[in-house]
């Protein structure tokens, strides 16, 4: 075993000095002129899509775009947390159908996304916040989904570290505990659906970014792109944060707006967290890494923006939080932060389906949802595009929702929760 492991090391240091015999994840195919579906777009969502296309429906004459190159956007620059504890209808069903298959990604992909289910616990700082919780628990029992009840007591067994004094700022009054929820990697979300599309011949063209969308009369035909025209029988958008202004180029107008989602980690520590926890006062949440450090983040900048930069008072206020609830992160050295870019719509769910324009489809609009939903929008979006309706679990998500009233306001429920 000695012998072993010790050539293994060897191995593995010629081969990252020298860089030797290393086989591709995926190709670098050179653009084709035509192809049944394009994706513009090629983070989670997008090769999710173009994954589930090619292994549940068939269809592998797909193309995914990605201007920079995978992993640049929002699935590198999130807190890999995945859960399903959802109470508006069909939101609920969507991201417990989500969870179900992260549950089993890693054998599907033959990929290690390193999904960790470690629980998550949303904390509850006031009466009528924990009786919300209580119906949330009711609603996921309902659908299946189990979770449990915590009072403060509870609370205090579980996670005896957090401050549970007489004059703390963020009194515990209980919470809502789910433990199939937890983290994933997220880099290795994006390698291994682009692995697995890729062997089932999708094309993942890197640096290849679109200026523009080539019309047929009343009905979308393909792209203009930085490496020539690519003829589409239908085109998908799923760019995160840049939703708005890439739709604008094929004529769309959307109600979103793009904000910075900013998120912290700290130097390593032993581990001490072992669930991922978070409240609503300022929609906090922070988990430990398997490296060790404490990854946290809060409530979006209160600006427009499409840098990836973060702010200094989003990181004060944030950081605030973090010592307010555990006062022994006050000791720790924070090492980086980074942002990610939100699209943010009116009620706080998503667009996903078909457009006004023929052939043109849109899966944007996440919010704070997007990662985590990441298996569940490939494969709803994926049977759209195959049968040009709407799976039935997207269908409350139509972009005229708001033109029929008929709004999902899941966000809005929860900001109602947090200022009782």
């Amino acid at each position: 075993m000695t012998v072993l492991s010790h050539y293994s090391a060897l191995a593995l240091a010629r081969r990252a000095l020298f860089g030797t015999s290393w086989a591709r994840a995926w190709r670098k195919p050179e653009p084709r002129k035509t192809y049944d579906v394009v994706i513009v777009g090629g983070g989670g969502h997008g090769l999710a899509t173009a994954y589930y296309l090619a292994s549940r429906h068939g269809i592998s004459n797909v193309a995914v775009l990605e201007r920079g190159y995978l992993g640049s956007g929002n699935v590198g620059r999130n807190t890999t947390l995945v859960r399903s504890n959802y109470q508006m209808p069909g939101n609920t069903e969507f991201f417990e159908h989500s969870l179900q298959l992260w549950e089993g990604l890693s054998h599907e992909l033959n990929f290690n996304v390193m999904l960790s289910q470690r629980g998550q616990l949303v904390l509850a700082h006031g009466p009528v916040q924990l009786d919300v919780l209580a119906r949330k628990g009711n609603t996921m029992r309902l659908n299946g989904i189990g979770c449990e009840l915590f009072d403060r007591s509870d609370v205090q067994r579980f996670l005896p570290f957090l401050d549970y004094s007489t004059h703390c700022r963020f009194p515990i009054y209980g919470g809502l505990f789910q433990p199939r929820a937890g983290t994933v990697r997220h880099d290795a979300v994006a390698w291994g659906y682009a692995r697995a599309a890729d062997r089932l011949g999708v094309d993942i063209i890197e640096n290849c970014e679109v200026s523009g969308f080539l019309r047929d009369g009343d009905a979308v035909s393909g792209v203009e792109t930085n490496r020539g025209r690519i003829q589409a029988g239908r085109t998908l958008i799923s760019v995160a944060g840049h939703s708005s202004h890439v739709a604008r180029l094929a004529g769309l107008r959307l109600p979103i707006e793009s904000h910075l989602l900013q998120a912290f980690v700290t130097e390593p520590v032993k581990p001490f967290l072992d669930c991922v926890v978070s409240f609503g006062a300022e929609l906090f949440y922070i988990s430990q890494s398997d490296k060790g450090g404490m990854v946290f983040g809060g409530h979006i900048d209160g600006f427009n923006s499409y840098t990836q930069r973060g702010q200094f008072p989003k990181a004060s206020t944030v950081a605030e939080c973090a010592v307010a609830l555990i006062p022994g992160m006050s000791r720790l050295r924070l090492l980086r932060h980074w942002a990610g870019i939100q699209d943010m719509t009116p009620d706080g769910s998503p667009f996903m389906g078909r457009t006004p324009i023929k052939n043109l489809y849109l899966n944007g609009g996440w919010c704070y949802q997007g990662f985590k939903a990441t298996p569940a929008a490939g494969w709803c979006m994926a049977h759209t595009l195959a049968h040009g309706e709407e799976h039935p679990l997207i269908r409350h998500l139509a972009i005229d929702r708001f033109e029929r009233g008929n709004g999902s306001d899941e966000y809005g429920l929860g900001l109602w929760t947090y200022k009782q």
